[in-house]
């Protein structure tokens, strides 16, 4: 039940007209989605993630990334792998339940009404977790959503 809940669709950052990266997140992680350019051998790509800073490149050439985040991260969770073409790295949130408008500081911000639908999304999988024998996939939220971090005492960490 709980994979009903997670991301539908991924974010696109988009900088000057192009791409950079696509981005999703649940309740503990962010996820970025880098497709990578041909004919660079794997070992070549580097990826460095810091408390508060992400940089993504190949070595030998300026960063592709090199951008504070939006909210500090768990370093020793967060990883970064590499698969049929596409940098997936792993953010672990330092704060489960916070709801990320963007992973890059100030920057490829969600619309308000895309921010609400996240937390809302979030709220939902943070109920449908301390819940499992309930399914929540069909629950919906009018009007504001609280905060999945704060709501009814906060989230549990057992």
């Amino acid at each position: 039940m709980a994979e009903k809940l997670a991301p539908e669709k991924r974010h696109d950052f988009v900088h000057n007209g192009q791409k950079v990266f696509e981005w999703d997140q649940t309740l503990e992680e962010v996820n970025l989605y880098i497709t990578l350019p041909p004919n660079v051998h794997p070992k070549a790509f580097h990826c460095k993630i810091q408390s508060k800073h992400l940089e993504v490149g190949i070595k030998g050439n300026p960063p592709y990334l090199n951008h504070d985040l939006s909210a500090p991260v768990k370093t020793d969770c967060s990883f970064w792998t590499l698969e049929d073409d596409i940098m997936h790295i792993t953010l672990q949130k330092r704060e489960k339940g916070q709801t990320w408008a963007s992973p890059i500081l100030g920057q490829g911000q969600l619309d308000p009404y895309a921010t609400d639908l996240e937390q809302k999304r979030l709220m939902l999988q943070r109920f449908q977790e301390e819940n499992p024998g309930f399914d929540f996939s069909q629950a919906q939220f009018t009007g504001n959503c609280p905060d999945p971090r704060s709501f009814m005492g906060g989230i549990r960490s057992d």
